[in-house]
């Protein structure tokens, strides 16, 4: 985890709000360009397709982000564990763009979300077993570095 992914030790102004989901908001297209570059490239043993990243991060959307939000606002303080999802099962015929617009149709959802939160859903904590004491733009520090890191690995090393 980097400094940057910190949870709620650090206030989060709405200025940095704004930039943090505006970065979390525009992932799809970031991804979708990515993805598509990669088609036809190698994929290394052991390692996923294009269409298997972005149905990770489909699972990971729903099961991780949107849950982990979810338990926020429901009040209490969460304790969470590390979820690490394959690839969303179901999808296995999918088209690689049939698969890019659901995940940024599910994104949008997630969005759509957040734009409901108020300061007090934004200073909501919950507590990460490897990460520790989150708020909502910790978890979302958290999405944009695991979004990163997926970006990166579809992209040919120089």
């Amino acid at each position: 985890m980097t400094d940057e992914a910190a949870g709620a030790d650090r206030a989060t102004e709405p200025g940095d709000r704004a930039a943090l989901v505006e970065r979390f908001t525009s992932f799809p297209d970031r991804l979708a360009e990515a993805a598509r570059a990669a088609v036809g490239g190698p994929v290394p043993a052991g390692e996923w397709t294009p269409a298997e990243v972005v149905r990770h991060l489909m699972a990971v959307e729903g099961e991780v982000w949107l849950s982990r939000l979810a338990t926020l606002v429901a009040g209490g303080e969460p304790h969470w564990s590390w979820v690490e999802p394959g690839p969303l099962p179901g999808f296995d015929g999918s088209s690689l763009d049939d698969v890019l617009g659901l995940f940024g149709r599910l994104r949008a959802s997630t969005v759509d979300f957040l734009g409901m939160f108020d300061d007090a859903a934004w200073a909501r904590t919950g507590i990460h077993a490897t990460f520790g004491r989150l708020d909502v733009a910790g978890l979302l520090r958290l999405a944009v570095d695991h979004d990163a890191e997926h970006l990166s690995g579809l992209r040919p090393a120089d």
